[in-house]
């Protein structure tokens, strides 16, 4: 049984750490960029060319 409490609390570290690496790059790509970037969809206003090009052909 001991091996298995060992791995419940690898998981719990492991489970903290990736949480604080989410925050600190939350943090990060907060304080980089702009709200209009990150709100952007470029892929979103291709889709939409992608569209348009499709309605007009024959």
């Amino acid at each position: 049984m001991e091996l298995w409490n060992w791995l419940e609390y690898a998981a719990w570290a492991l489970s903290a750490a990736f949480g604080l690496h989410m925050l600190l790059d939350w943090l990060k790509t907060d304080s980089t960029y702009s709200e209009d970037v990150l709100t952007s969809s470029r892929e979103g206003e291709l889709e939409a060319m992608a569209e348009e090009h499709k309605g007009m052909t024959p």
